[in-house]
């Protein structure tokens, strides 16, 4: 009877993530074009495009992933294998963890205090992506530690036996054991922050500069999901409701992208292993 109940419950969670897919695609999906992708977004006039704000969302993901990968590795195989096991310690690691569900809109508004308020940079790119690497960083923590803790013990101490130091064991055993961990939290982080609109509304804005492939950190930096938003709640083009429907579309198959990127190594990488 709990099999039974188990696998109807899988099976009732699996249509309900279809049925939600298949209600947020039918409609803009089948209507996305080239244009639309690649266009300049129109404040009056309908058909407009999503190019400026979907660069952005790529190229804040890229600017914050960039910084918060490898401060978050560090700090995760610090606590995991160099941090003393004290108090002060214990602290650290209960405010990681608080971070990690701390509502994105106050990393937003640390970030407006810090780059608008004190630095005076305006609403820009690079607020926005250090902003969101911020957001990133408690979870990549988190998981880093994690998944180097569930190594096995054995493992280490055979790399320890074998004449290796403790940083080449760190390298060649402990992080290619847990890369199918740590790859999973990137992959999460990645979708989550793809996705975010509150930290970007406050440290980016919701403007573009009118340039496809603006690479300029200084400025405005719409993504995608702010422009969703926006075209949902406040824009007055006529074609509105089109355009949040395909933008919509856009962000869930980009999403469901940056997954099986992450993924497919590991899933080749297994059956490797186990052929």
């Amino acid at each position: 009877m709990f099999n039974v109940f188990v696998w109807a419950l899988g099976i009732i969670v699996i249509l309900f993530i279809l049925g939600l897919l298949f209600m947020l695609l039918r409609k803009g999906l089948p209507n996305l074009t080239w244009d639309f992708l690649t266009g300049l977004p129109s404040e009056i006039e309908e058909g407009g495009g999503i190019g400026p704000a979907l660069f952005n969302s790529f190229y804040i993901l890229f600017l914050s992933l960039a910084i918060s990968i490898p401060l978050g590795m560090a700090a995760g195989i610090y606590l995991a294998e160099f941090a003393p096991d004290n108090r002060f310690i214990g602290f650290i690691r209960i405010c990681v963890e608080g971070l990690s569900s701390v509502p994105s809109i106050i990393f937003g508004l640390f970030g407006i205090s810090l780059f608008v308020d004190i630095f005076q940079l305006d609403l820009t790119i690079l607020g926005g992506a250090v902003s969101l690497a911020f957001l990133n960083l408690p979870m990549l923590t988190r998981v880093t530690e994690e998944s180097l803790r569930s190594v096995p013990t054995e493992l280490k101490n055979a790399s320890f036996a074998l004449g290796s130091t403790h940083l080449q064991t760190i390298r060649t055993v402990l992080i290619p054991v847990a890369l199918n961990g740590i790859i999973t939290g990137i992959c999460l982080t990645a979708g989550r922050a793809f996705g975010e609109s509150a930290v970007i509304i406050l440290t980016a804005g919701v403007t573009t500069s009118g340039e496809l492939w603006d690479f300029n950190l200084l400025s405005p930096g719409e993504t995608l999901a702010v422009h969703l938003w926006y075209v949902q709640s406040e824009a007055i083009v006529p074609d509105a409701g089109d355009i949040a429907q395909k933008a919509t579309a856009v962000l869930i198959m980009i999403v469901l992208a940056i997954n099986l990127v992450f993924r497919v190594p590991l899933w080749i990488k297994a059956r490797r292993m186990k052929g």
